[in-house]
């Protein structure tokens, strides 16, 4: 089913009605989305979400026909995560103008499958609005997020992960994802998830290992091997089958080096201050709450002054 702009209208309003403090956005202090969110940490699994993402042939041919990846692949990372971010640590009206801007763009987002791939046949339709599209790429943000933050910052419980993967219906349902297919909690999630890692409606095709040796090549002689490290990562954090299909190499060497990598990130990163592990996304929603907290002192100081 497609998500129309009628209910994304209307989820917006139902959660405009359910904010307390449009300054704080859909979230705020104190909610497991920021807590993990502000991580930057979880950028080592950009790659993994990525490929995941193409994995799906809508998604891979989407990008491949629709997007200037190659083009300009940093202003596209860039943009994407500006709507992310809006959207988690933005004020409610910036959630708000970031999902109707990335639902309008995935509107224009629609073409043919070119090649037979898992469960599709060439000539195929696809819609990038197409809800359980979207559900797919919801799913790789959350669950790629989760992984990076237990192998790396600490081991979640089973009540933390579910209250994240229950705040994040809030953000799924600004793409415009209802609860025809939201899962009902992290159980139900985690079913979803192996279910479609193993099932065929997923499948890497042509267009999906070209841009995603694309995404992971660097550009520059000088970035090449922290590119190489990158690429190692992003192999070992991808589950089996999508590792092969993809075509990583990943023996013994890559292994030591992964699991090496994985025991220095995690005696190093906890002990960096929280600013300098901050997002600047979250960096600028505490300052925003901060000044907004402030002002009406600072104007009530004034008024008593002679």
């Amino acid at each position: 089913m497609i998500a129309t702009r009628a209910e994304l209208e209307r989820f917006i309003h139902e959660i405009g009605a359910s904010v307390s403090d449009p300054r704080a956005g859909i979230y705020g202090p104190g909610s497991a989305s920021w807590q993990i969110n502000r991580e930057s940490i979880l950028f080592l699994g950009a790659g993994r979400a990525s490929l995941l993402q193409l994995a799906h042939p809508w998604v891979a041919h989407g990008v491949d026909q629709h997007s200037a990846t190659r083009s300009d692949p940093f202003g596209r990372f860039r943009r994407t995560f500006d709507s992310v971010f809006g959207i988690i640590f933005g004020d409610l009206e910036k959630a708000f103008t970031s999902a109707r801007r990335v639902h309008a763009l995935h509107d224009r987002v629609t073409g043919e499958i070119t090649e037979d791939v898992a469960a599709y046949r060439s000539k195929a339709r696809y819609f990038a609005n197409d809800e359980q599209a979207l559900l797919w790429v919801h799913a790789t943000l959350i669950e790629t997020a989760l992984q990076v933050y237990d192998l790396v910052v600490r081991p979640l419980q089973l009540e933390e992960r579910d209250r994240y993967y229950q705040e994040s219906k809030r953000f799924a349902r600004l793409f415009g994802i209802s609860d025809r297919v939201l899962p009902a909690d992290w159980s139900s999630f985690a079913k979803y998830w192996e279910k479609m890692l193993s099932s065929d409606v997923l499948g890497v095709g042509a267009p999906a290992r070209e841009i995603a040796g694309f995404l992971l090549r660097a550009r520059h002689p000088v970035h090449r091997p922290l590119g190489a490290w990158f690429r190692m990562i992003t192999a070992g954090l991808l589950p089996e089958r999508f590792r092969h299909e993809f075509g990583f190499r990943f023996g013994t060497l890559e292994r030591q080096v992964f699991r090496s990598s994985l025991v220095t990130l995690r005696a190093v990163y906890p002990r960096l201050p929280v600013r300098l592990r901050s997002v600047p996304a979250y960096t600028a929603a505490q300052r925003r709450l901060a000044l907004s907290v402030s002002a009406p002192t600072s104007r009530n100081e004034r008024a008593k002054r002679p």
